[in-house]
């Protein structure tokens, strides 16, 4: 199937591993030149030149958090006239209601929240100038079905998914769709500090910790960066076109809900 994105340009958050990784990959196989963005140098560097090699297409690097107006200034300076938009940052730490205060909700609002709608208040007006534009944010699957230990993501995230739901009919009409990705748990890094906690938690090995989870996905096993990717690619094609302000969920079945 032609995507029809050879030649056009995207930014990427969050791409030096994992789903963000995942999704830069699945872009620059289609053609797609890339703005990488993370936060640590030596990983971004890595990404980009392994992308720049097997994709033979351009990458341009940004070392800097998204979650801070300095970032997203950088951000948006280098992004330009970019036609893909790819909003993700890693999650707030886990806890319990009780554990947290104002502080910790402003970091949370400001990476999974805030910064995705800098970015597409920044980014999008050009895209509606030039009559087609793709957002996709990566949030989670919590917004959903909210997880407890994750109160924090689930609060910032929903948050995010309103102001979408919204935006994205008033920018439509303009050849733009902003969508959401709601992943489910991946084999990624994140994957490995969340086993490691039940690790810890129940004395067991970290096999025993992916089996348990595991077990609660009807899938029977952890999604991968690169089908996390081949989706963010599709949503980002000229097939879809037609989809608006939707919350598609990546978890192996994980949500048992009709709707």
């Amino acid at each position: 199937m032609d995507m029809g994105l050879k030649g056009k340009r995207a930014l990427v958050c969050a791409s030096s591993k994992g789903l963000g990784l995942g999704c830069a990959r699945a872009l620059a196989a289609e053609g797609v030149h890339l703005v990488m963005n993370a936060r640590g140098a030596q990983a971004l560097e890595a990404s980009a030149a392994a992308i720049r090699t097997e994709f033979g297409v351009e990458v341009t690097t940004v070392a800097a958090d998204v979650s801070t107006p300095e970032g997203q200034a950088a951000l948006i300076s280098a992004a330009g006239d970019v036609d893909i938009l790819v909003n993700n940052a890693g999650g707030p730490p886990p806890g319990m209601w009780s554990d947290w205060d104002r502080d910790d909700f402003i970091a949370a609002l400001d990476a999974n929240m805030l910064a995705p709608i800098a970015l597409i208040k920044a980014l999008v007006p050009g895209m509606m100038a030039r009559g087609w534009g793709r957002v996709v944010n990566i949030t989670s699957q919590s917004v959903k079905a909210p997880i407890a230990v994750l109160g924090l993501s689930n609060a910032a995230r929903a948050g995010l998914t309103g102001y979408v739901a919204g935006t994205s009919r008033q920018v439509a009409g303009q050849g733009v769709t902003i969508n959401n990705l709601l992943p489910g748990i991946h084999a990624t890094d994140r994957a490995v500090a969340l086993d490691t906690g039940v690790t810890k938690a129940q004395g067991i090995t970290m096999d025993e910790a992916k089996a348990q989870r595991c077990a609660t996905i009807p899938a029977g096993r952890y999604g991968t960066a690169e089908e996390f990717g081949a989706t963010c690619a599709f949503l980002c094609s000229q097939h879809a076109g037609f989809i608006i302000g939707q919350n598609i969920i990546l978890d192996g079945g994980g949500v048992n809900a009709t709707l």
